[in-house]
């Protein structure tokens, strides 16, 4: 039986308690938030344990956590979970720097514990099935592969734009589809809602001139969850939401089978074996840090108005 925690029950952290409390072979022993009248409320619901201080919980003879937090908070409660000899399991994006995934990655290798980045879309049946049809070499060669992850503004996220906020998925599974990393980002991007940037279009170059394209925004009034990847040989169409593949070629429209799931169910569960088995969990650490370094680059290329070089 593994020992798990929650630290963080808001929006996201709430679902992490849910799926954990429902999952056979593990024990959802403690939750923690700052908000005590929240986290007690939660507690009672899921029977479990509720704390303020995360550092109390870990007392409960926990195995891993789930670090559920805003952004800036990530490096610090890591640390501390790492410290305490926990697998951890951070939400996206890994931090508020890429100095402080540096940081984060070290620890998890000296304690030699499992860490793993929340980027949920790499548990969507959907990405799971196309990057099996792209790896298969039934589009033959990907030249390029476009997003659109657009919807209405949530008042809840404060800290962050729209880049790290919900663009860093996209990056990530561009990266994650091509097997390659990202070498430059040219964005032009703006904030007329927010005070961080709330609209954002991201060209990602790859090796070879290999291409990626990231729209993004909080302005459009229903939410839009897109993906093309186009090859030598087809095209193929993703809906993120709906769950759904579709691929063209010169003589084809064919749906591909996509057994429907909920995708963080599939991400936790996948944290959990990572946990038991003691693998490398893919999305990792330097995967979390790579998708982190790209968003940054984005932002640092919009404010600067030019093509910044990742990692430069």
């Amino acid at each position: 039986m593994i020992r798990v925690g929650v630290i963080g029950t808001g929006a996201m952290g709430q679902n992490h308690v849910r799926i954990y409390s429902e999952m056979e072979g593990v024990k959802l022993a403690g939750i923690s938030d700052v908000d005590q009248s929240r986290v007690e409320a939660m507690a009672a619901q899921f029977k479990t344990k509720a704390f303020t201080d995360y550092k109390k919980m870990f007392a409960e003879g926990l195995d891993a956590v789930s670090v559920v937090v805003p952004t800036k908070l990530h490096k610090q409660v890591v640390l501390d979970a790492l410290e305490a000899g926990l697998h951890v399991l951070v939400e996206k994006p890994i931090a508020d720097t890429v100095e402080n995934a540096d940081v984060m990655i070290e620890a998890a290798k000296k304690a030699g514990k499992v860490l793993m980045v929340g980027h949920i879309e790499r548990f969507n049946p959907a990405v799971i099935r196309l990057k099996e049809i792209i790896n298969s070499g039934t589009l033959g060669k990907i030249v390029s592969i476009s997003t659109r992850r657009v919807g209405p503004y949530n008042p809840r996220i404060r800290d962050v734009g729209v880049i790290l906020d919900i663009g860093v998925h996209d990056i990530d599974i561009i990266s994650y589809l091509y097997g390659k990393k990202i070498k430059g980002v040219y964005a032009i991007a703006g904030a007329d809602i927010h005070s961080f940037e709330d609209h954002a279009s991201i060209i990602l170059r790859m090796d070879h001139n290999f291409a990626g394209v990231v729209e993004t925004n909080w302005l459009t009034p229903h939410k839009v969850r897109h993906l093309t990847a186009i090859g030598v040989k087809g095209v193929a169409y993703l809906d993120y939401i709906d769950q759904t593949v579709e691929l063209h070629d010169n003589g084809w429209i064919r749906k591909a089978k996509v057994e429907p799931s909920e995708p963080l169910k599939n991400e936790l569960a996948y944290f959990i074996d990572c946990v038991q088995t003691g693998r490398e969990p893919n999305p990792c650490g330097e995967d979390g840090k790579h998708a982190l370094e790209v968003a940054m680059a984005a932002i640092r290329s919009y404010e600067e108005e030019r093509l910044i070089e990742v990692g430069k």
